[in-house]
């Protein structure tokens, strides 16, 4: 393994970003030229080009990147250069700040084409950070604070974005912009913000690190205790979050404590490391030359601790840029300007080691643990893992990254990338971490990131440990730089086989340690471009040099290795022959399978309408295509020896499981190789016969689609497949009594009952039978004649499971019939013997109704589907009616007829399971769930309850009632009442999908519901008495099912209910479906007194105070208007006088809303004959004469109606001859022909509250005829009766 640069995180929206920073800009930065940059081009390469011996080594490597979409920069000016950027340690948070604004990108995951899970960096907030006139952001630094649960595993809470500030402020701000804190440390520019971090001792006597933040100022130095920074973070974050949650004002927390160093004897600071030394400092050898005045300090800033200086570096024309602390504390790297790097010991004060040529370096540090299974097995395995340290040097003038191994070591590592990256080095981890919390913790930090503003691509060097211990005589190096080298080889796509060959067997000779020769063997055998026999001839030589040597030098496992990875390839190579053979074995003529044929054709018709559902395979590609051949490689990934000579198939993926059996047996399925041979060769191999017949019945379930088109010659394949196999030594125990369950057969049974092929199932238990059978007959006892049939166990078990599949067969065809076009559809239900009998007792008919429910059948064409079970006779088998007959039929009905079909044959299989109140009980639910997932659905509660009805038996629709109430409705009903409560009126559609979930269509629909649903339990609650209870039951077949009750069964364990308790709520749900319908304006509880409104939305099993006697006439006065405005509402909506057609049966428009309301008036002890005077009226004045004559008839005040019907007749008289528009002169003139009396009171008359005031004068004389008819005649307005019956004729007979 060589060192390599990896991308792990990939940005996105960055050109967003770099237009959020330089928005207000005229021109956007320029990449700048130096003029010194020709001359740097000469840099001396004679301390890396040297570490190497030749070319062969030579670690240079170049990596390229695809350029990102538009999220990208898209740019090639360094305009990253000009912004302050830090990444947290943890990677998930970036900071990119430019004077006073700031971007935040945090990590997201995404799917990418391929279906890859990949993270990103997306901005997560943009914003203006400055406070103060005038400031600017001059550092940045991403804190991640460990989380304090138990449960934690190095994760981090939350992330503390810390900035510094050109006036001196230091902010504190989370991951969302929230600031948290703020504090002015120091009155002069904050340069640096660097932070210390809890580090684990890794050598005894070590002291531990304490954390801390510093902040570093042109001549001054700032720490904070990180303990007490961690405190005061969190503190101020929970209270942040409760001021958010109340919408308070934040508190101003306290100050944070600090220590503040003077730095002093140096003109100017420009970087700093804090070690926790507070003895001194080191810097560059530069002396001021001249004292400045002290500057005036705020009262509030206190003042500096002076420090002296502790070490220097004598070199007055130096300046240095930047310093990089390494994470063991001890070295240090400094970049300046004269184009070099030095490495500095800390602890004597010096310049151990200097690079030239680096103009602009930016720095970083590596430390690489070394791995534990190459010391496992060394003395000193129980001392503490080594650890590697190696400075990562980024040279942006030449685009060049490079990796050094410390102290004096050679170059490991170089790229080539971008000219503009940042090279992002946090030094250190997550801060609140201590020994005792870390324990067990897996940090997920990144030491050194590399960001290229150019691709938004973030990468990370990774560096193996061995690389610290290179040299140009480390046979360990030469040996990893051997399997890189074999590595490129096996990738090469243009090289001859004989030259692949002959190198990659002199590679793998040449290494000389067993482990890094197994990994390259390993790493051969596991390309897919390389041929089998180069394969085989190098694992031969190998294995052969390993022979030659002294046994006590040979490495055991490496010779393990050899031998079964040569003795695996053989096998494959034979199998291979085999099925390229072009001899094929012939079938013997007595084949035990006497009768296969009648079974086959028995089933047949059932085969084929399910080969014709069967969907077709998806788009897919070539090498996962069954057909694709085997690579060798896959081959051997998936089998192992075992030591004691034996071959054990490793089961992994399903996919690769059907491969290898593909590879097998396929070609023996299809009659193309000689399968005896085939068998043998496995038993040969050591391959045991239960993992062969595994393989064998996986390769024929998953090729169902094809065995299907010639099953009779594929039936026959499998059977002597299967007896084969079965003659194996260690198939079936020759132990085995007859009488007993066998494993062998047992697992044929358990792999069909398991399998969704129904098909394929089916006829692999037939096939199994028949050879059980044979089997059985072959052991039975001497003594019982040759003419009796054995009877065992086994054979009752084939019966069985053989009956099972064609029942679920008939139904697995039943549930592949397509949805018809618009439908809801949805996924195809698989079902399978276990599936069905873990669903319980109700599984079978749970697949139906959610059949139906796909199918969209409504209840009305299911229940005339169900009635044409009772008519057939009991010999007619609908599985095996003739073809011809059914094309015959029409077109259009022949898919309606072939469903239908199909459902009824499955019907007649499960007599019981789907029994009419069965399957419509199990429809009704499956519809209410449907609506429960979307409400907007109204049809399907319609339809739920549609289901309800048609169930006869009433105590499963009490049961069933009772459960949907308390599971879907009461819940939004009360939701639905309280809304309107609150409101006082129908309310609007944002209010129901607000606080009941859907609109104000489907709530006006819900409520409708609503009333049936409480109807059928009233109605089922009085006739439970009167009959008994069903006795369910379920096939002798399917008596095994274990698994949830069904829901028949749930029903008929609930409670009863409280007959006046459900009247209750329906008066309820029909006054708010009332409400709704007709928008009424009404608060629902205002019409029930206090024990009425206590009654509401209790258990329905429970007996409530309900309320009794006669109710306060106020209360009786508000639901009377309330029902006269209903039907006020009704008789608007059906307001169309010339149409004949009858009203409909639901909605505003139906005809049942008059008696609803007559029979809520009676339930609410409202006079009805008030009710039917006020419809009558309101008939009239609509214009509908004939339904109020109907009326009229059922009203009983004839004199009170007589009065009110005398007001409305002048209404419209007043109208024709006082306010119509086309006043006629015999109008006028019969107007002054009238009497005083009858003149004045028309004039009084108000035709405006007439909803339809032109009215034909004939059904005005008609109403007056009436009129006159119930008027007795020593009525006071009788003789205005008849003074209006004289107009009214006048009128007509000048018309």
């Amino acid at each position: 393994m060589s060192c390599s640069l990896l991308e792990f995180c990939r940005l996105q929206e960055f050109k967003t970003v770099r237009h959020f920073l330089f928005r207000n800009e005229k021109s956007e930065p320029v990449e700048e030229k130096s003029q010194t940059e020709d001359n740097e081009l000469s840099w001396d390469t004679s301390d890396w080009e040297s570490a190497w011996e030749g070319g062969d080594n030579k670690e240079e490597e170049s990596t390229s990147d695809k350029k990102v979409t538009d999220d990208a920069g898209g740019q090639g000016e360094p305009w990253l250069q000009d912004c302050v950027v830090s990444l947290s340690p943890c990677a998930d948070l970036l900071v990119v700040a430019r004077e006073q604004k700031a971007a935040f990108l945090s990590a997201k995951w995404r799917t990418d084409d391929s279906g890859r899970e990949e993270m990103t960096l997306g901005v997560s907030w943009t914003g203006t950070l400055s406070t103060e006139e005038g400031e600017c952001v001059s550092s940045t630094i991403c804190i991640p604070l460990a989380s304090q649960k138990r449960s934690s595993t190095g994760r981090p809470d939350w992330t503390c974005v810390v900035v510094g500030f050109t006036s001196g402020y230091v902010r504190f701000y989370t991951e969302s912009g929230v600031l948290l804190l703020a504090q002015l440390l120091h009155e002069d520019p904050v340069l640096r913000l660097k932070c210390r971090t809890y580090e684990i001792p890794r050598h005894p006597g070590v002291t531990e690190q304490h954390e801390e933040l510093s902040i570093l100022y042109s001549a001054a130095m700032v720490t904070i205790d990180g303990f007490s920074l961690f405190q005061s973070l969190r503190a101020c974050r929970n209270q942040a979050a409760r001021a958010a949650a109340a919408g308070n004002d934040v508190i101003q927390p306290p100050p944070l404590a600090y220590k503040k160093w003077g730095l002093q004897e140096m003109d100017t600071i420009v970087d700093h490391s804090s070690v926790g030394k507070s003895l001194g400092w080191l810097g560059w050898n530069k002396n001021k030359n001249e004292e400045e005045a002290p500057q005036k300090q705020k009262p509030k800033v206190e003042p500096a601790t002076p420090l002296s200086i502790r070490f220097g570096l004598p070199d007055s024309r130096r300046h240095g840029e930047s310093i990089c602390l390494s994470p063991c504390n001890t070295l240090a790297g400094v970049t300046d300007d004269f184009g070099r790097v030095t490495l500095l010991d800390l602890a004597r004060g010096i310049a151990i080691r200097m690079w030239k040529g680096y103009r602009d370096a930016q720095l970083g540090w590596l430390q690489v643990p070394e791995e534990r299974s190459e010391r496992d097995l060394s003395p000193s395995a129980s001392l503490p893992r080594r650890h590697a340290l190696f400075l990562v040097i980024y040279a942006p003038r030449r685009g060049i990254l490079e990796v050094w191994a410390m102290q004096q070591g050679p170059r490991v590592g170089a790229f080539t990338v971008g000219k503009h990256c940042r090279l992002l080095y946090a030094g250190y981890r997550l801060m609140g971490v201590n020994s005792v919390t870390s324990q067990g913790w897996q940090l997920h930090t990144q030491q050194v990131c590399l960001l290229d503003p150019i691709t938004g691509v973030l990468r990370t060097v990774n560096i193996p440990f061995h690389l610290a211990l290179s040299d140009k005589k480390s046979e360990r190096a030469k040996d990893m730089h051997l399997v890189k080298k074999l590595t490129t080889l096996l990738r090469s796509r243009d090289i001859e086989l004989d030259i692949l060959e002959s190198e990659a067997r002199s590679i793998v000779l040449d290494i000389k340690h067993p482990a890094v020769k197994k990994q390259a063997l390993e790493s051969l055998l596991s390309n897919k471009n390389t041929p089998v026999s180069c394969l085989v001839n190098i694992t031969r030589a190998l294995d052969d040099t390993l022979k030659r040597q002294e046994p006590e030098e040979v490495d055991a496992e490496l010779l393990q290795l050899c031998s079964s990875q040569l003795k695996l390839l053989q096998l494959y190579t034979d199998i291979q022959q085999l099925h390229s053979a072009a001899d094929v074995e012939e079938t013997a003529e007595n084949d035990s399978l006497e009768g296969i044929e009648e079974e086959l054709s028995r089933v047949a018709p059932t085969l084929q309408r399910y080969a014709q559902f069967t969907p077709r395979p998806s788009v897919s590609f070539a090498q996962d295509s069954p057909d694709s051949p085997l690579p060798a490689q896959a081959f051997l990934s998936q089998l192992k020896c075992t030591e004691d000579e034996e071959v054990k198939v490793i089961r992994r993926s399903e996919t690769e499981w059907n491969q290898l059996g593909n590879f097998l047996f396929w070609s023996c399925l299809c009659g193309k190789s000689p399968l005896h041979k085939v068998c043998y060769t496995l038993q040969q191999a050591g391959i045991s016969p239960q993992q062969l017949l595994s393989l064998l019945l996986s390769v024929w379930l998953h090729r169902e689609k094809e065995l299907l088109q010639k099953p009779e010659e594929n039936v026959r394949n499998l059977h002597r497949l299967l007896v084969a196999l079965s003659d194996m030594k260690g198939a079936v125990e020759e132990s085995w009594d007859t009488q007993s369950i066998s494993p062998w057969w047992q697992q044929v049974r358990t792999t069909c009952v398991q399998s969704h092929n129904a098909a394929a199932a089916l006829l692999a238990a037939l096939v199994a039978h028949r050879a059980a059978k044979a089997s059985i007959t072959s052991r039975a006892d001497s003594k019982f004649q040759s003419e009796w049939e054995a009877v065992s166990l086994e054979l009752e078990q084939w019966v069985v499971c053989v009956r099972q599949l064609e029942d679920v067969l008939v139904l697995q065809t039943l549930l592949l019939v397509p949805p018809p076009p618009g439908a809801t559809g949805g996924a195809t239900v698989q079902c399978s013997i276990k599936t069905l009998l873990e669903g319980g007792t109700g599984g079978i008919a749970d697949s139906v109704s959610k059949w139906v429910f796909r199918q969209d059948i409504s209840p009305e064409r299911l229940k005339e589907i169900l009635q044409k079970r009772g008519n057939k006779e009991a010999d007619d088998n609908v599985e095996q009616r003739d073809e011809e007959e059914r094309h015959e039929q029409e077109k259009s009905q022949e898919d309606t007829d072939r469903t239908a079909e199909l459902l009824l044959a499955v019907c007649q299989r499960f007599p019981h399971s789907l029994s009419p109140d069965f399957l419509f009980t199990h429809c009704c639910w499956e519809y209410v769930v449907q609506w429960n997932k979307d409400p907007e659905e109204g049809r399907y509660l319609c339809w739920s309850v549609e289901h309800l009805k048609m169930v006869s038996s009433p105590h499963i629709q009490q049961g069933v009632c009772t459960m949907m109430w308390s599971t879907f409705i009461a819940k939004r009903l009360s939701a639905a009442t309280f809304l309107m409560e609150k409101v006082g009126k129908a309310p609007k559609d944002r209010l129901c999908r607000r606080d009941v979930g859907m609109g104000d269509k489907a709530m006006t629909s819900f409520l409708g519901c609503c009333v049936q649903l409480l109807n059928i339990l009233m109605e089922a609650d009085s006739a439970v008495e009167e009959v008994s209870a069903p006795e369910l039951s379920i096939e002798e077949a399917w008596s095994g099912a274990e698994g949830p009750a069904s829901i028949a069964e749930l029903a008929l364990e609930q409670r009863g209910v409280h007959y006046p308790l459900v009247q209750h709520h329906c008066l309820l749900a029909s006054l708010l479906h009332a409400a709704m319908t007709f928008s009424v304006k009404v608060k629902p509880f205002s019409l029930f007194d206090s024990k009425g409104k206590n009654a509401f939305f209790r258990d329905l099993t429970t007996i409530q105070l309900m309320p009794s006697g006669d109710m306060d006439p106020g209360l009786v006065s508000v639901r009377q208007e309330f029902l006269l405005r209903v039907l006020t509402g009704w008789v608007q909506a059906i307001d169309d006088p010339s149409s004949s057609a009858p009203l409909p049966s639901s909605g505003p428009k139906a005809e049942w809303w008059p008696s609803l309301c007559l029979e809520l008036g009676s339930l609410l002890q409202v006079n009805p004959d008030i009710l039917r005077r006020h419809l009558v009226c309101e008939l009239y004045s609509q214009g509908l004469d004939l339904r109020a004559e109907e009326v009229m008839l059922e009203v009983e005040d004839k004199d009170v109606l007589g009065s009110q019907l005398l007001v409305l007749t002048g209404q419209r008289l007043s109208y024709s001859l006082l306010h119509s528009q086309n006043q006629t002169q015999a109008a006028m003139e019969l107007l002054a022909r009238l009497p005083p009396t009858l003149c004045t009171w028309l004039k009084a008359m108000d035709p405006r509250e007439l909803q339809c005031p032109l009215i034909p004068l004939p059904q005005t004389s008609r109403l007056v005829g009436r009129l006159i008819e119930i008027l007795p005649e020593n009525h006071a307005q009788y003789s205005l009766a008849l003074h209006l019956l004289e107009a009214v004729e006048v009128l007509t007979t000048e018309d």
